[in-house]
C-alpha cells in the first residue's frame, strides 16, 4: 500500500504552471519522462541535483500523476507524489521538493498550503459552489444513513442554482420598480404605477412563500446533521435506564431497584435506523409522597432534587420526548395491575407540548401481565393519550434482554424502535408547497447548512418589510390614490429588494457586498 499522497501545484504566479511542475518532476525522477496525464506510473524518487553516482533515493517505488489544467480538482496543473507512509521516507520527500527548483525566489515559490486554499482556489475557478463546499464537510464528518444521504444531496449544484433563481428575480422585480423611478414621468408604462406594484408585489410574495418552505426544511435537515435529541421521561424505577441499555445495546447506564439511581443527565449517541440520535436518560420525576399514588420509599434529597431540576430544563430542549410509564401492582394487593401516571410528568408533558416537542408514549413491565389485554390503555394512560405524536408502545425490558431473536419480538422493543423510526422520518422529511409554481425540489433544501439557513431568514425579512410597504401606504388611501401608487416610496421598496437580493448573493458566495470575502474566509478554512 502506498500512502501518503504528496499534492503540488504552484501557490504563487512567480512561475508557469508547467513549467513549475516539471522542474520538481525533472529533479526528483530525473531521466525519466513525464507520465501520460491521468495514468499512475512506478517511479523511483531521487535527491534532486545529484550526479549519477551519488544518487541518493528517496523511494524507490512511488505514483506518480499528473493532471493538466483545467479538468482537476481545482481547476489548476496538478502533480501528485504517493509515496509509502514511513515517516522518514515522508520527511525525506518533503525536504528535497524545495530543492528541485534552485532559484533564488524557490523559498517563496514552494510552500504549504493555507487551510482551505485548495478548496478555495478550486471555488475562485469555478469548479465547486460554495453549498457543494459545505457539503464536503457533512460528507466527510457522516456517521449514519441518513447523514450520508443528506451530504449527497450538498453536493450538487440544485441549491446554487435555486439561489441564483431567486436573486435574478429579485433583479428583475427591482429593475421594474426603478423603471419606474426614472421613466414615470413619461408615462410610457402599459400600466398604472399601482398596478405595476402590486404585480412587483405578487412575485416577491410568491418567492417568499418558497424561501420560508426552504427555510423550514433547512431546519429538518439540521435534525439530521446535528442529531436528534430524545430526552426519556418518567417516575423513578419506570424503567428508563433499562429502556436505554436496551436501545444502545449495551450497559451504558446503572440499573438497579433503589429508586432515584439516575440523578444527573446521561447523553449517549446512538444510530437508530440511519438516524444520528442523542438521548438523554433523565432523573426520575417525583413530588412529595403525600401527592403520590404510588408511596415513596425514601425521601427526595438535595442531590436528586437537583437532578430532578435538571430533568425538567433539559427535556424542554429536545426533540423527541419518549414518556416512560410503567405496570405496578403497587404493593397494595391489588387484583388488577394498572398504570399511574404522576402529575409531575403531566406538568412537563403539557409544557413540551406548546414547543411542538414529539411525544411517544411507552408502558414498561409488559412481563407482569398474563395477557395484554388485561390492560385498559385508555384509562392507563388518561390526559396523556391526546398529546402523543404516535401510538403508544407496550414493552418488556426484561423480557427484551434475554430476547436475541429479534423475528420473535418478546419483549416488544423492535415494534417500538421501528416506530421511533417512523416518527424520525416523519420529523425529517421535506416538506412541499402545492400549486406553487417554479417550487425547488424540497429534498435539496434539506442539505441547507445553519449559515445559509441565517441568510435565508434574513432575505425574508426584507421581502416582509417590502410588502410592509408597498401594503400598508395603500391602506385606506383613495382610489385616485391608489391609482397614482404615489403613497409607496418606491426607492425604499426597491432598497428592500436589493438587500433580499445581496443576502442570496452571500449563500453562493458572489455579490458586491464588503463581507462577501468574510464569509469566504470562515467556510473554507473549516473546509
Amino acid at each position: 500500500m502506498i500512502q501518503p499522497f504528496l499534492h503540488f501545484q504552484p501557490l504563487l504566479d512567480e512561475l508557469p504552471l508547467q513549467s513549475f511542475e516539471c522542474r520538481i518532476y525533472e529533479a526528483i525522477c530525473p531521466e525519466s519522462p513525464l507520465p501520460k496525464a491521468r495514468y499512475a506510473t512506478l517511479r523511483a524518487l531521487y535527491e534532486p541535483h545529484r550526479s549519477f553516482a551519488d544518487r541518493v533515493v528517496l523511494d524507490s517505488g512511488a505514483l506518480v500523476l499528473y493532471f493538466p489544467a483545467p479538468q482537476t480538482v481545482t481547476g489548476e496543473d496538478v502533480l501528485e507524489f504517493h509515496i509509502h507512509g514511513g515517516p522518514a521516507i515522508v520527511k525525506a520527500v518533503l525536504a528535497a521538493i524545495p530543492k528541485s527548483t534552485p532559484t533564488a525566489n524557490s523559498a517563496s515559490t514552494i510552500r504549504y498550503a493555507e487551510p482551505g486554499e485548495f478548496t478555495r482556489r478550486a471555488f475562485y475557478n469555478n469548479r465547486l459552489e460554495l453549498t457543494q463546499i459545505e457539503a464536503l464537510g457533512d460528507t466527510l464528518s457522516a456517521e449514519t444513513e441518513q447523514q450520508r444521504r443528506l451530504a449527497v444531496r450538498g453536493t450538487t449544484s440544485n441549491l446554487t442554482k435555486q439561489y441564483e433563481t431567486w436573486r435574478h428575480d429579485l433583479l428583475h422585480a427591482r429593475g421594474e420598480l426603478e423603471a419606474l423611478i426614472d421613466f414615470s414621468e413619461d408615462q410610457h408604462f402599459e400600466e398604472s404605477p399601482a398596478k405595476l406594484v402590486s404585480s412587483v408585489a405578487q412575485q416577491v410574495e410568491n418567492l417568499r412563500r418558497r424561501i420560508q418552505a426552504n427555510i423550514e426544511n433547512a431546519s429538518r435537515g439540521e435534525l439530521l446533521r446535528n442529531g436528534i435529541k430524545v430526552a426519556l421521561l418518567g417516575a423513578p424505577n419506570a424503567g428508563k435506564s433499562s429502556l436505554m441499555n436496551r436501545i444502545v445495546g449495551r450497559d451504558a447506564v446503572i440499573v438497579s431497584k433503589e429508586e432515584g439511581t439516575t440523578r444527573d443527565v446521561i447523553e449517549v449517541n446512538v444510530d437508530i435506523g440511519g438516524y444520528f440520535c442523542k438521548f438523554l436518560d433523565l432523573a426520575g420525576l417525583r413530588g412529595s409522597s403525600s401527592s403520590d399514588a404510588i408511596p415513596l420509599k425514601q425521601t427526595v434529597g438535595e442531590v436528586e432534587e437537583e437532578g430532578i431540576r435538571r430533568a425538567k430544563e433539559r427535556v424542554l430542549t429536545a426533540d423527541v420526548v419518549i414518556v416512560v410509564l410503567s405496570i405496578e401492582h403497587n404493593g397494595m394487593q391489588s387484583a388488577e395491575p394498572h398504570v399511574y401516571v404522576s402529575p409531575e410528568i403531566l406538568n412537563v408533558v403539557s409544557k413540551c407540548d406548546l414547543t411542538n416537542t414529539r411525544i411517544v408514549g411507552v408502558i414498561n413491565k409488559l412481563d407482569l401481565l398474563d395477557n395484554a389485554a388485561e390492560l385498559d390503555t385508555s384509562a392507563a394512560l388518561g390526559g396523556l393519550s391526546d398529546k402523543l405524536a404516535a401510538p403508544f408502545y407496550l414493552i418488556s425490558c426484561t423480557l427484551a434482554q434475554g430476547d436475541h431473536d429479534k423475528a420473535l419480538d418478546a419483549g416488544g422493543m423492535q415494534r417500538f424502535l421501528n416506530g421511533l423510526t417512523s416518527t424520525f422520518k416523519e420529523m425529517t422529511s421535506a416538506t412541499s408547497l402545492d400549486n406553487l409554481p417554479g417550487s425547488t425540489p424540497f429534498e435539496d433544501c434539506l442539505g441547507t447548512t445553519s449559515r445559509q439557513r441565517l441568510l435565508l431568514q434574513e432575505c425574508n425579512q426584507c421581502l416582509g418589510d417590502f410588502m410592509s410597504e408597498v401594503t400598508s401606504q395603500n391602506t385606506g388611501q383613495s382610489q385616485e390614490s391608489v391609482d397614482r401608487g404615489a403613497e409607496v416610496d418606491i426607492v425604499l421598496a426597491a432598497e428592500m429588494l436589493r438587500a433580499a437580493a445581496t443576502c442570496l448573493s452571500k449563500i453562493n458566495g458572489k455579490g458586491e457586498a464588503g463581507d462577501v470575502e468574510e464569509v469566504l474566509g470562515v467556510v473554507f478554512e473549516k473546509h
